[in-house]
């Protein structure tokens, strides 16, 4: 099934929980609580009246819209690397945005439209990984790894691919699975850099494709599948026992931050699921209370704020993303606009009459310029 009520929960949700938490990113709790009271940050730290994304948002964006210009091109030109073929080309894409001014040069041969959007040429505390994988080109697989790191930097911008995927009938979810572990591999090439993206992804997957999501039976899930999709893993179980830690400290009476210190602080992928799999577990029903734990904690306030959102975005929908969390969010307006395009997906092909110019302009030519992108 495709419901757009999920995947603008799954977009608009990992935004809101990246904003909330990239105020305190670098901060330890007793900073955090002295600040900002005993309850932690439960609200947004404006900047200049608004709740700064960062690169993680930046990046899962590159990541939709790669999905979108990969089927484009294949269903215009009947060739192409398919919809999970151009994340490398993405990613360059976005790396631009960090190293150059806008606007960039006419002809780059660029992917995404994003480029177009000046808002997105702000470096947002980047990954030092991302930043050097993409300077040597971007060229890491599954495969053919590029380094051995195995920090968060790709679990953060994958679930896009999740959403997307759910109701493709032509896609068997273990292709899925692969398509995020592909996406993470392009920059971080340890075995821990790439499962726990493909497990997010599969968990979204599950959620967005269920009639009833069920947080719970989709973890679950993603456990049994992993060790499927990578028998050979020379670091599963260690994935495994972790990802474990988190569903049973979901379901003990423990305080959330004993709870999140005991799982890691989330600057590596496994620990940055983990924290959100269980802040998503606990509070299953309550986004908010769910983002609020997610970024209170000595670590990576962001990553995990983003991932929990991501998760409970796509289980409980956009509908259920308190108002006070949308309003002052930048760039909701393209956040959700790629959202709708997940949603519609590319619906022209080589042998149609049809044409929808502003797709065209986004997915094709690549020259499309967001009206309000200041917002």
């Amino acid at each position: 099934m495709r419901d757009i009520n999920r995947i603008k929960g799954c977009l608009v949700g990992g935004a809101v929980g990246d904003a909330l938490g990239y105020a305190v990113e670098f901060s330890r709790l007793k900073s955090i609580l002295r600040e900002y009271g005993p309850d932690g940050i439960t609200r947004y730290d404006l900047d200049r009246g608004l709740a700064r994304i960062s690169d993680d948002t930046q990046m899962a964006l590159f990541t939709a819209t790669a999905l979108l210009f990969g089927e484009t091109r294949g269903r215009m030109r009947g060739i192409g690397a398919g919809p999970v073929g151009y994340f490398d080309r993405a990613y360059l894409d976005w790396y631009l945005t960090q190293v150059k001014s806008y606007p960039l040069k006419t002809g780059g041969g660029y992917s995404s439209w994003l480029v177009n959007c000046k808002e997105l040429f702000s470096r947002r505390a980047p990954g030092g990984t991302c930043l050097s994988a993409l300077q040597e080109g971007g060229h890491g697989t599954v495969e053919n790894p590029i380094n051995n790191s195995k920090g968060c930097g790709g679990v953060m911008r994958v679930a896009p691919i999740g959403v997307y995927f759910a109701g493709k009938k032509d896609w068997e979810v273990e292709e899925v699975d692969m398509a995020g572990a592909e996406a993470a591999a392009v920059t971080h090439g340890h075995e821990l850099g790439y499962i726990p993206s493909a497990a997010l992804v599969h968990i979204v997957y599950r959620l967005a494709s269920a009639e009833k999501p069920d947080v719970y039976e989709a973890v679950l899930s993603s456990m049994e599948a992993m060790p499927k999709l990578f028998p050979n893993a020379v670091h599963m179980q260690k994935f495994l026992d972790l990802m474990q830690k988190a569903v049973d400290l979901s379901r003990q009476d423990v305080d959330d931050r004993k709870a999140i210190r005991a799982l890691g602080e989330g600057w590596v992928a496994e620990e940055t699921l983990a924290i959100s799999v269980y802040c998503a577990l606990r509070h299953a029903d309550d986004f908010e209370k769910a983002i609020i734990a997610s970024v209170n904690h000595d670590g990576d306030s962001d990553s995990t704020g983003a991932v929990t959102g991501n998760i409970l975005g796509t289980a409980l929908g956009y509908d259920a993303i308190p108002d006070y969390y949308l309003d002052k969010l930048e760039l909701r307006e393209i956040i959700e606009e790629i959202a709708d395009d997940l949603y519609k997906d590319c619906r022209i092909s080589e042998y149609s009459a049809d044409r929808d110019p502003v797709w065209i302009s986004k997915y094709v030519e690549i020259d499309y310029r967001p009206e309000n992108n200041n917002k």
